[in-house]
């Protein structure tokens, strides 16, 4: 029974089994059935996802792909000032590159060129695992084809759109080009980047010429991969201005091509030895005009991405002022507006829109033989000197200590926080003063007090919010003592004051417009660097500098004016081995601002082997450069002023007061300054230091009958006797008080007073530097006796007395005064009164 029972249990479990076997395989056909079904909804939704991106996406134009099209600058109010790509260009024939340039682009760019269609599915999963074995730019997703068709029909954005139009468009062009047309189209048309004896360099025989002087086939295994590996990034690898980049680019597409089997290792090793300057050559074209401007434009225009400006079409508005251009032009290569002191003496000037930050003008500098050189505008890298002391000392103190402009500080003997001392530019001290004069007079130690009170990461941070480049912040950054700043960056910042603290980046373009409509704006968008009272505080302390400092001869009459001076020094080890002479300097900046335009002005030579700045006038050009321009750009515009914020007051301060006080109603007047303070901050004490002066005390007034005179002697604190003055006045019988005497001491004389007159005596004093603060009076009151009959006859003249000369010389006015016979003054000629002589307590 028992086993009856195992076998019947036996047969269920295999019915079991077979059921869930088939159970199995009906949710694996399912699930089959699930996939496909997806996968053709999935192909279904792609595919009609990728026809709507493509769509849009232009048509193949063989125009486009073979010729250039030029693009135009237009200027502030939309007129054409510039055409870039006109210019001829050098094409080559496929045929005509040799396959050293060839396999260098192929090893770099596009490996699997000859073996795709146009996309290159393997090469995107071999260019992210390249990028990671052998470092980031190794290898590039996109095929030579697509690059082609980028440069050729796309704009620069990168979007999902445009990257599947640049797939699609790849795919027709291949369809419709051979593979060696295709890469002749990329080697002419690719962008090399720009040098300043040379201009904008485009296509590969161009870059040849430019960068080594040689012809496309006379290139080396080292040029032919420079050239090769520029492309991706050409202003960060262009080998005259970044040098190490350059190399190490360089040498990644050496190692691609021997990977490649292009050349051997040992050609590989032998060419990356070679330096990348080593071959590198100078080459001139003509000049264009507003080449500085131009030059300005093109760096803007690049930074969207990999755009051929001389090949795009673009319609490229800037922000040019040609008027304002032509000018500061003139002023540097003429001496019509400024004298110049030799040919080697350079300049740059940066001129923008106080409240745009738009770029009106760009003085790149002086007698430039060269497309497009080197411009001194915004390229240097120099020291700017007292300069930034309003940008790094004073603008943070104001913005983060909520000092007024009447702040005091000690101008003394100090040092640096490590020791070393600081000096300013007399080698002298003026003891306390207010920021307002620190900064009128330049002086460095107060700037370097401002600088450690603020700290160096609130001063940091304000000067980058302006746009200056700073880096570590040290002390020595107080006084301008730090690499670097260009006159473009420079008048940026100071438009920020300027423009009731709203910072908008420097810029020359406001938009591009593509070939096909659609257009990028540029305008950098507006940033809050400070308070409203920082700018207007900091603007108003700077019209002192041009108003009683060291810019007075950049002021101009009848225009809100303001701005800063500065100037570098040599180190000493540079003073001694070109022995330079006690004054001579390395740079003088201006920087300033009216509310309309501002400008920024370097001037300077390029190594202390070609000079340096020495005398008077050649100290004051940037200051007479700086006024020229603002004022010729200013005529016949409303420039406005600059408005004071509510949440600043104006305030009188006695001066010299510390905290600061209100001036008393006896305080002096040219003692009393006119200063701002942050609403809440100013000051609500009175001062007493100038009050109303002490009554002279003990007066008392005696009568000698021997030498018949009256002294009279009164008291004054000893404390408050400093520049006090005393009038003393007298009334005879009840008359009118009249002058007698001022002295500086606590006594008078008066001889030979009216006998039996009654005689009031009134002593008042006041301060010699403010008259009218007068205190009252002290009065005393006395009776002179009768004379005796001898003393009578003794003022009878008497025939013995000598008989004395009248000076012929004396006025009119003084023929009724004598003398008294030991030199001293007598009575006055109407008998009222008898001048006196100072006593001697």
């Amino acid at each position: 029974m028992a086993e009856n029972k195992s076998r019947a249990e036996l047969k269920q479990a295999k019915k079991k089994t077979k059921k869930k076997a088939g159970s199995t395989k009906s949710l694996f056909k399912k699930v089959i059935i699930a996939f496909l079904i997806l996968g053709i909804i999935g192909m279904l939704v792609g595919g009609i996802t990728f026809f709507a991106l493509v769509k849009d996406a232009p048509p193949i134009d063989e125009a486009l792909l073979k010729d250039p099209v030029s693009s135009k600058l237009l200027d502030k109010d939309g007129n054409k000032f510039a055409e870039i790509g006109v210019e001829k260009r050098t094409h080559v024939q496929y045929q005509e590159i040799p396959k050293l340039m060839e396999n260098a682009i192929l090893a770099v760019e596009d490996i699997r060129f000859y073996d795709h269609y146009g996309v290159d599915l393997r090469r995107l999963v071999g260019a992210v695992i390249a990028n990671f074995q052998e470092g980031f730019g190794a290898e590039g997703a996109s095929t030579l084809t697509q690059q082609v068709v980028k440069l050729s029909f796309l704009t620069p954005d990168k979007t999902v759109e445009r990257k599947v139009q640049e797939q699609w468009l790849a795919i027709q062009l291949e369809q419709k080009y051979t593979k060696e047309q295709i890469f002749e189209m990329y080697a002419n048309k690719i962008y090399l980047s720009s040098i300043p004896s040379y201009g904008q360099v485009y296509g590969v025989a161009s870059a040849a010429e430019a960068y080594y002087g040689k012809k496309l086939n006379e290139l080396e295994i080292h040029e032919a991969a420079m050239i090769a590996g520029m492309p991706q990034s050409p202003n960060r690898y262009n080998p005259f201005d970044h040098p190490e980049d350059a190399e190490k680019r360089r040498n990644i597409v050496i190692t691609l091509m021997a990977k490649h089997g292009f050349i051997t290792e040992a050609e590989a090793e032998a060419a990356k030895a070679v330096p990348v300057a080593s071959t590198l050559v100078q080459t001139q074209k003509d000049p264009q005009p507003y080449d500085a401007f131009i030059d300005q434009v093109l760096k803007e225009v690049i930074e969207l991405g990999d755009i051929d400006v001389s090949t795009a079409g673009l319609e490229i508005h800037t922000t040019l002022d040609p008027a304002a251009q032509t000018y500061v032009e003139q002023a540097l290569n003429t001496n019509d507006i400024i004298e110049y002191p030799n040919e080697e003496f350079q300049a740059g000037v940066a001129l923008i829109n106080t409240q745009t930050g738009e770029i009106q003008a760009i003085g790149g500098g002086r007698n430039s033989t060269v497309a497009r050189g080197f411009n001194y505008a915004t390229a240097i890298n120099r020291q700017p000197g007292s300069t930034i002391k309003p940008v790094i000392d004073y603008g943070p103190a104001i913005e983060h200590l909520q000092w007024s402009t009447y702040h005091q500080i000690v101008d003394e003997p100090y040092t640096y926080s490590e020791g070393q001392p600081i000096k300013n530019h007399d080698n002298k001290f003026k003891g306390q003063m207010s920021i307002r004069q620190a900064l009128a007079d330049s002086r460095n130690i107060p700037a370097l007090k401002t600088f450690q009170e603020v700290g160096s990461e609130r001063a940091g941070e304000f000067a980058s919010t302006l746009g200056i480049r700073v880096g570590d912040v040290f002390e020595s950054h107080s006084i301008g003592g730090f690499n670097g700043v260009s006159p473009l960056e420079l008048a940026g910042a100071f438009s920020a004051f300027g423009n009731q603290g709203i910072y908008n980046k420097p810029h020359a373009v406001t938009k591009v417009v593509f070939m096909d409509g659609s257009e990028v704006v540029l305008k950098p968008k507006p940033v809050t660097a400070m308070k409203e009272s920082t700018a207007f505080m900091v603007t108003d302390i700077m019209r002192s500098v041009v108003t009683s400092g060291t810019g007075r001869s950049a002021n101009i009459s009848g225009l809100p004016v303001v701005g800063k001076t500065g100037t570098t020094n040599f180190p000493a080890d540079v003073k001694k081995k070109y022995n330079i002479k006690n004054g001579g300097v390395n740079d003088i900046w201006f920087a300033g601002y009216t509310p309309l335009y501002t400008a920024a002005i370097w001037t300077g030579y390029d190594t202390p082997e070609k000079g340096y700045i020495l005398s008077p006038d050649e100290k004051a050009i940037a200051k007479q450069l700086f006024k020229e321009i603002i004022q010729k750009v200013s005529e016949g515009k409303e420039t406005g002023e600059f408005v004071k914020p509510n949440s600043v007051v104006q305030v009188a301060v006695e001066k010299g007061s510390n905290p600061p006080k209100l001036p008393s109603e006896f305080t002096p007047d040219d003692l009393i300054v006119k200063e701002y303070f942050i609403k809440g901050t100013e000051p609500k004490e009175v001062s007493e230091k100038y009050r109303k002066l002490d009554v002279p005390s003990e007066l008392i007034a005696a009568y000698d009958e021997e030498t018949n005179q009256v002294t009279l002697r009164w008291k004054y604190p000893d404390d408050q006797r400093e520049g006090i003055l005393f009038d003393v006045q007298y009334s005879v019988d009840e008359g009118p008080f009249e002058l007698l005497e001022t002295v500086g001491e606590l006594g008078l004389i008066v001889q030979n007073p009216i006998p039996e007159a009654i005689y009031r005596f009134r002593v008042i004093a006041y301060r010699e530097a403010d008259p009218e603060n007068r205190s009252d009076p002290a009065d005393i009151e006395i009776q002179i006796p009768a004379l005796s009959l001898e003393d009578e006859l003794d003022l009878i003249p008497g025939e013995d007395d000598e008989e004395v000369e009248p000076d012929p010389e004396e006025s009119e006015e003084n023929e009724g005064e004598t003398g008294d016979g030991n030199g001293n003054d007598g009575s006055g000629g109407n008998g009222n009164g008898g001048s006196g002589n100072n006593g001697n307590n």
